[in-house]
């Protein structure tokens, strides 16, 4: 039986706030219960809701850790009960319920997934959030497919950059938005097809230009309140927008007879609520449709910049500036 570390280091929240609320502590190390796995972590992403959750917008559910992090890169360093097709010494990431920023996490096993080919542990920690989030919205709930046009809005963000390239691989035209034009020159080197300067362009204006008029086919939202109009008028008939995330406020009013009239959808998700077993059906998915694209370069994670463990706070600084294209990540020696 592997000894497990009595302890763990680990960032915590002392109070909501800014960057400086976030501490290094000393916790008891966590064993993992039958189905899963525990992660000594080399690296951490850092995503949007761990700054809503360190100002207290993010209330954390009760079943999961008060440890920030939603995903991990590491090895395996014990299983629980039960869990099969990983072990200890794998190199695995993982989309963890919390705790990610800590030099040991619990798992699902079932959303464990191997390191792909060719990527370093830092690059494979940036992949779990983006990956699950993409494939379960983009693909699996609003049915992007081959020939159709996708407007995915904050193109140069982790989610963005992941889209893009995601969107291109499944034979879709693809169209951003993003807030300066040195991002949108970056999102069109990474794939996309147009860029649109939301702060000088009407993307609505754009999206119909681009398409003679018909609209896309799917919106992919990060923004909510006052984009939720706007993205019903940019899609075509049939269209599907998928909301993600609630950046630009969660209330709107708006007009909903064009979603009768010209026959829209609009579903929103977002990952953490979603059971085990869903989860885990994504992983399956992602395993063997998103994971051999990795290995062959068609998807790769974007870096923008790592920080240790212990300069989280620097790391928040960094993304609540705005200026970052892709992925912040924290390491662990």
């Amino acid at each position: 039986m592997t000894m497990l570390p009595a302890a763990i280091r680990a960032v915590t929240i002392r109070a909501p706030g800014g960057p400086e609320v976030l501490e290094m502590a000393t916790l008891p190390c966590p064993r993992p219960r039958p189905g899963q796995v525990l992660i000594a972590v080399a690296a951490a992403g850092v995503n949007r809701p761990d700054i809503s959750q360190r100002v207290g917008t993010y209330p954390v559910p009760a079943d999961a850790s008060p440890i920030p992090g939603l995903e991990v890169a590491g090895h395996v360093l014990a299983i629980g009960a039960g869990v099969a097709g990983v072990a200890p010494g794998d190199a695995v990431c993982a989309l963890v319920h919390g705790g990610g920023y800590a030099s040991h996490a619990l798992a699902e096993a079932g959303q464990v997934l191997p390191v792909p080919a060719g990527l370093s542990l830092s690059e494979a920690a940036a992949l779990p959030e983006v990956a699950f989030t993409v494939e379960y919205n983009l693909m699996m709930r609003a049915g992007l497919s081959s020939g159709e046009t996708v407007l995915i809005h904050g193109g140069s963000s982790g989610i963005g950059a992941h889209a893009i390239q995601r969107a291109r691989a499944a034979g879709a035209r693809v169209i951003v938005t993003a807030g300066s034009v040195e991002k949108c020159d970056w999102c069109r080197r990474i794939g996309a097809d147009l860029a649109i300067n939301y702060r000088k362009q009407d993307f609505v204006a754009e999206a119909l230009a681009v398409t003679g008029g018909r609209g896309v086919d799917v919106v992919l939202d990060m923004v909510g309140g006052g984009y939720a109009d706007r993205n019903l008028k940019a899609l075509a008939e049939d269209g599907r927008c998928a909301l993600i995330s609630l950046q630009g406020g969660r209330r709107v009013e708006m007009d909903l007879e064009p979603m009768l009239r010209r026959r829209l959808t609009m579903v929103g998700a977002t990952l953490r609520p979603l059971p085990p077993a869903r989860k885990a059906a994504i992983a399956l998915r992602l395993r063997q449709e998103v994971w051999p694209l990795v290995a062959a370069g068609a998807i790769r994670p974007h870096i923008h910049a790592t920080f240790p463990l212990g300069a989280a706070a620097e790391a928040h600084r960094e993304m609540e500036r705005g200026t970052h294209r892709g992925k912040i990540v924290l390491t662990l020696d």
